[in-house]
C-alpha cells in the first residue's frame, strides 16, 4: 500500500513538475489540501446529516428524557469532530513527507482540534451523567455536580498542559514538574473550587442540604428552596421568585436553617400568643357558669372542677362568703382549658405531637396566653389558613369568658377621653 502510494505521489509531482516545472511542488501541496479538505468535509456532512440526523431522531422516539437526548446528540457531534481532527491529520502524513512544513503545521492544528474536542467530549459525558441523576425519583444527597465540575476543572487545567506541551514540543512532565514552584498561586486562584468541594463533600456526608431542601440564610437574605447545589456556589429561589446565591463553603463556616426535617415530620409548629387585659381577668360568678355550662367542650369539664372544688372546701370548712378562701374558676384559666379542648378536637391539628395552651410571664402589654401546636400539614397555604382559624376562633370567643384582648390606645382612644371630659365639666 505504501509502494502504491508512492508511486502515486511521485507520478503526480513528476506530470506537475513536467507542465509547471518553477510551480510543479506549489501545486501538488496546494492539490493535496483540496483533496484533505473536501474529504474532511464530506465526512462532516455524512456525520452530521445522516449519521447525527438519525441517531436525534432515533433517540426522540426511544428516549423518555428529551434533555438526554440533546446531551446525547451533542456528545455525538462533539466526538465527530475528533474523528475529522484524526482522519485530517492521517490524510497529511499519508501526502506529505515528514520533513514538509505544512505537515508539520496540519499536525500542531490537528492535535489541538482533537484535544479541545476531546475535553469537550469529556464535558458531554458527564453533563449525561449530571443529567440522569438530576431525573433520578429519589432524593439524592450525594454532591455530584460540584464533583462533576471539579473533574471539568482539573480536565481543563491538564488539557492546557498537554496543548501547551504539544505546541512547544516538550514532554508534559516537565510543565507539571514546573508547577510545584506555583502551587502556592494555584492554590489562591482555585482557592473557592477546592473550599466548595470539601464544603460540597461535608453536606453530603452530614446530609445537611440537599436540593429542595427549605433554607433559611438571613445573613444572606436567602429564605426558600435550594434549586442548585454546585461546586462553589448554592442558588436559593426565595418566596419572593428572587434567587439568592450564597458561596458554598458558607454554608459549613456560617449557620444556616434547614427546614427539611419540618416537612418530613408532617407537622408544622403553631407558636403564637393572644395578649389577654389583665383587668378582665375575674372568678367564674353562677351567671358566667351557668353560661360556660353549655359549651359542649366545656360542660363536662366544668361539672367535674366544681364537684372536686366544692369537696375540698367542704372538706376544709372554707367560708366561700369572701372570695379570698377557698378554690375557685377562673375565666382566664377556664379559657385554657377550652382551647384545650377546641385544639384536641380540630381535625387539622396533629394530635401525636407537643399540644398545649399556656400562659406566659405577664407584662406592661398583658398576659399572653401562648398556643403551641403542630398542624397536620406543612403546606405554607394550608397552614396559614389553619392558624389564622384558629385565632380568628379565640378573639371572637374572648366576650364569652367576659375576656378582653389587650389593645394599645389609639388616637380614637384619646379622642373619645377628650370628648368626654369636655362633656362632663
Amino acid at each position: 500500500m505504501d509502494t502504491i502510494r508512492s508511486e502515486f505521489k511521485q507520478f503526480l509531482l513528476s506530470w506537475l513538475e513536467q507542465y509547471m516545472p518553477e510551480a510543479g511542488s506549489f501545486l501538488f501541496d496546494g492539490l493535496v489540501l483540496v483533496w484533505i479538505g473536501v474529504v474532511a468535509l464530506v465526512l462532516h456532512f455524512f456525520l452530521c446529516f445522516f449519521i447525527r440526523r438519525n441517531l436525534a431522531f432515533w433517540l426522540s422516539k426511544t428516549s423518555q428524557n428529551w434533555d438526554l437526548s440533546i446531551n446525547t446528540n451533542s456528545l455525538f457531534g462533539r466526538a465527530s469532530f475528533i474523528l475529522q481532527g484524526a482522519v485530517v491529520q492521517i490524510q497529511a502524513k499519508l501526502w506529505f513527507d515528514d520533513t514538509s512544513s505544512l505537515l508539520h503545521v496540519i499536525k500542531v492544528i490537528s492535535d489541538q482540534w482533537i484535544i479541545l474536542f476531546a475535553l469537550l467530549t469529556l464535558f458531554s459525558v458527564l453533563d449525561i451523567i449530571q443529567s440522569l441523576a438530576d431525573k433520578r425519583t429519589s432524593q439524592n444527597h450525594f454532591p455530584l455536580k460540584g464533583l462533576l465540575q471539579t473533574v471539568k476543572l482539573i480536565a481543563s487545567v491538564l488539557t492546557g498542559l498537554l496543548a501547551i506541551s504539544l505546541l512547544m514540543g516538550k514532554s508534559p512532565l516537565i510543565l507539571l514538574s514546573g508547577l510545584g514552584a506555583l502551587s502556592a498561586v494555584l492554590l489562591l486562584v482555585f482557592k473557592d473550587p477546592i473550599m466548595g468541594l470539601v464544603a460540597g463533600i461535608q453536606l453530603s456526608a452530614n446530609n445537611m442540604l440537599s436540593v429542595g431542601d427549605w433554607l433559611e440564610m438571613p445573613k444572606y437574605g436567602a429564605d426558600g428552596d435550594v434549586i442548585d447545589i454546585a461546586l462553589t456556589t448554592v442558588k436559593v429561589r426565595n418566596w419572593d421568585k428572587t434567587i439568592t446565591t450564597i458561596p458554598t463553603y458558607a454554608l459549613i463556616s456560617d449557620s444556616f436553617k434547614n427546614w427539611r426535617g419540618m416537612s418530613e415530620s408532617g407537622g408544622r409548629r403553631i407558636k403564637r400568643s393572644v395578649l389577654i387585659q389583665t383587668s378582665s381577668v375575674r372568678f367564674l360568678d353562677d351567671e358566667l357558669l351557668e353560661r360556660l355550662t353549655k359549651a359542649d367542650l366545656l360542660g363536662q369539664y366544668i361539672s367535674e372542677r366544681l364537684e372536686l372544688i366544692e369537696r375540698e372546701n367542704e372538706d376544709r370548712n372554707t367560708d366561700m362568703s369572701i372570695d379570698l378562701n377557698g378554690r375557685r374558676l377562673t375565666n382566664i384559666g377556664t379559657f385554657r382549658q377550652y382551647l384545650t379542648t377546641y385544639l384536641r378536637e380540630n381535625p387539622n391539628i396533629h394530635q401525636d405531637m407537643t399540644l398545649m395552651v399556656r400562659q406566659l410571664e405577664s407584662s406592661t402589654e398583658g398576659i399572653p396566653i401562648e398556643i403551641y401546636a403542630f398542624t397536620n400539614t406543612t403546606s405554607w397555604g394550608e397552614y396559614e389558613a389553619i392558624q389564622a382559624d384558629i385565632f380568628d376562633h379565640v378573639f371572637a370567643i374572648l366576650p364569652a369568658f367576659d375576656l378582653c384582648a389587650h389593645e394599645a390606645p389609639t388616637g380614637y382612644d384619646i379622642r373619645g377621653l377628650t370628648w368626654r371630659e369636655k362633656h362632663t365639666q
